[in-house]
């Protein structure tokens, strides 16, 4: 009897029709195991994930694999995304026992949930052995196995633990961070490491911090190269934008097909910032469409984003995007197809799979004659539509909280500084569902779908992703609901998942308890939970003047200080965060009457320092407390910049303004 029809998750939809006895995550299933006295086999992956699909078609859509699958285990499914807990604590187990993780992830555990074996992807040969050799094992050798799985939780135990060291996370540290990330830099094709090659989107944002910090243009310089080779790679999408999940080379060329909303989230963020720090055309173009991507191609009709699209189009990665030169011919008829290969990369060798290449830009466009740029957007027009027509890849139509809570952030970033009313629009739409679906009986949950909540509590980073979000959304509509908002998911966060130390645990104390409580503070493919708490918290102190909540950011950023000095790929937002900080970072309060379009708000946004907080309406407005006691000179607008709670003279002029912004 499988069990997943009824589901919310769109992963484990994909499995209900399987010959599987699926059980979803909860109690019921261990308890069944413990009943027949079998193990229970862990199989975790999501809706977007091309070799999750491969191994449901070789394995679990066959009905003699499904037999001993049934036959000797009781068997659960779980969505990753849906419940990021579980799969930290067994991704910890696989990397431990195995030296590597990924999805699909394998984990057979005990009855009480103890993982004793670990893997990945399994071809179906070796995965009927395994599950052969796995059923003998447990008749036949139990004490090995139990005592295999204590050994695994008590090292995994260890790897989550909190209360270790802590240092102020300083200039030094970050200036070190700085350093670290450059020497590892690829000076040839950007970004870090080899294949296969993630945008690095946080330690971007890092960079850019820093350099408005310190003026370092070797900090500048490595952003602003790996965001054009990207936005030049098959990574991007040329037609339509977005960002795949990564590229399987290391020069950007071909993606791993899935785009994920939140690196389009941070790489919107990226984008915007880069552009607003240099004026670079190239990046002002990208990250207008990364947000229309976002709004068109993610948004759901209640008003959030879906999680993904999906790796593969009918069980193939690449078939919607994909060209040869013959296929830009057909489209666009010779002259225009020749225009179009030589612009894309297009060859008849291909760069891809079977003589077709993944579209990348091999020509300068945001920089061309009149003529030239009509062209070429005439021409990328015509291939969207006919690449509209071709089948399109699944969409994962679940709203995941910290995600979303990424795009608000995001979103509100690129509509303040550009102007553009839809981004700021699409930000107070997600923000609206993230406030009245997700927050049930004063808790968030993790996801929705069709404008259901799920059962599925949220994680630290849903509390520490949704208020950035909450207090990004205050400064853009001037609205003190949203502060409110934010300092309850605040106090929530600090009640139910501090640890010792000045730390945070993943999880909240009264949630399911796992085999061991996560507590992982490295940032990753999201910031981790303890980097989206510590920038909510900055952001909230800055905007209320409560200074218990700057307390508690620099307390958690000091358990995470330590790993800045030696990690600094994997602790980019942290260290982002950690300018903020030191940048102070600055209230900027603006009386007016005209809080979008005042030249001095402009002027705010477009010269601030990194992480500060901006808000502009009238003297008194209710809810807004950086607006409070606040006047105008002269019967002029009036700027307030403060600086760790200490005050500048109130000026009216744009120059005194971006001169006190300076002076840093």
């Amino acid at each position: 009897m499988n069990r997943l029809a009824d589901a919310t998750s769109p992963y484990l939809l994909q499995h209900a029709d399987n010959p599987v006895d699926w059980w979803p995550w909860c109690e019921e299933a261990f308890a069944e195991a413990k009943r027949r006295d079998v193990p229970v086999l862990i199989s975790v992956g999501y809706a977007a994930c091309h070799w999750c699909h491969v191994m449901a078609h070789e394995s679990f859509e066959n009905e003699q694999v499904g037999a001993l699958m049934n036959d000797d285990f009781v068997c659960i499914k779980v969505d990753r995304e849906e419940r990021p807990d579980v799969d930290a604590v067994y991704m910890t187990a696989t990397q431990a026992m195995t030296g590597q993780g990924g999805w699909p992830m394998t984990v057979f555990a005990t009855p009480d949930g103890t993982p004793f074996f670990c893997g990945t992807y399994f071809p179906r040969p070796n995965f009927v052995r395994l599950l052969q050799s796995v059923a003998a094992a447990w008749r036949d050798q139990r004490d090995a196995v139990i005592s295999q799985g204590a050994a695994v939780v008590e090292a995994i135990g260890g790897a989550q633990a909190v209360g270790g060291p802590t240092a102020p996370l300083d200039a030094a540290l970050l200036d070190a961070a700085a350093d670290q990330l450059a020497k590892e830099y690829d000076a040839t094709n950007g970004g870090f490491g080899g294949a296969p090659k993630f945008p690095p989107h946080m330690n971007l944002l890092f960079l850019l911090r820093h350099h408005q910090r310190t003026g370092s243009q070797r900090s500048l310089e490595i952003a602003r190269h790996t965001c054009e080779a990207m936005a030049r790679g098959g990574i991007y999408d040329q037609l339509a934008g977005g960002f795949a999940r990564y590229s399987v080379d290391g020069h950007w060329t071909v993606p791993h097909f899935e785009k994920m909303l939140y690196d389009n989230a941070l790489l919107l963020r990226t984008y915007t910032q880069l552009w607003r720090l240099t004026g670079d055309p190239l990046a002002a173009r990208v990250a207008a469409e990364t947000a229309a991507f976002m709004i068109d191609d993610l948004g759901t009709p209640e008003g959030g984003l879906a999680s993904a699209l999906d790796a593969d189009t009918e069980g193939v990665e690449g078939l919607t995007y994909s060209w040869t030169p013959a296929q830009l011919v057909e489209a666009l008829g010779e002259d225009d197809g020749r225009f179009a290969a030589d612009l894309f990369a297009v060859t008849e060798e291909g760069s891809f799979e079977h003589g077709t290449s993944v579209l990348r830009l091999a020509r300068d466009v945001d920089d061309v004659a009149p003529d030239v740029a009509a062209r070429w957007e005439r021409v990328r027009a015509r291939l969207r539509e006919v690449r509209d027509t071709r089948p399109q890849p699944a969409r994962d139509d679940k709203v995941v909280a910290a995600w979303n809570g990424l795009a608000v952030t995001a979103l509100v970033e690129h509509g303040v500084l550009t102007g553009d009313p839809v981004t700021a629009a699409a930000a107070v739409r997600i923000g609206e569902v993230l406030a009245d679906r997700h927050i049930v009986d004063g808790r968030l949950r993790r996801v929705s779908r069709a404008g259901v909540v799920g059962e599925p509590a949220g994680v630290l980073e849903d509390h520490g992703c949704v208020a950035e979000a909450f207090c990004a959304l205050h400064q853009l509509t001037g609205e003190g609901r949203w502060l409110t908002l934010a300092g309850r998911l605040l106090d929530v966060a600090l009640e139910r998942f501090a640890a010792p130390g000045g730390g945070f645990y993943d999880t909240a104390d009264d949630a399911e308890r796992l085999v061991t409580r996560p507590a992982d503070p490295t940032d990753n493919a999201t910031p981790s939970g303890r980097s989206a708490i510590v920038a909510a918290l900055v952001a909230y102190a800055a905007l209320t003047g409560e200074t218990r909540y700057r307390e508690a950011a620099e307390a958690a950023l000091s358990t995470v200080a330590p790993i800045v000095g030696r990690h600094a790929r994997f602790t980019g937002y942290a260290a982002a965060v950690g300018e903020a900080l030191l940048s102070g970072p600055y209230e900027i309060a603006v009386v007016t009457d005209d809080p979008i379009g005042d030249p001095l708000v402009l002027a705010a946004h477009r010269h601030a320092p990194p992480g500060t907080v901006i808000v502009a309406g009238s003297s008194g407005q209710p809810g807004v407390p950086l607006l409070a006691d606040r006047s105008i000179v002269d019967g002029r607008p009036t700027a307030y910049v403060c600086r760790g709670f200490v005050c500048e003279r109130p000026v009216t002029a744009v120059d005194d303004l971006v001169g006190q912004l300076a002076r840093r």
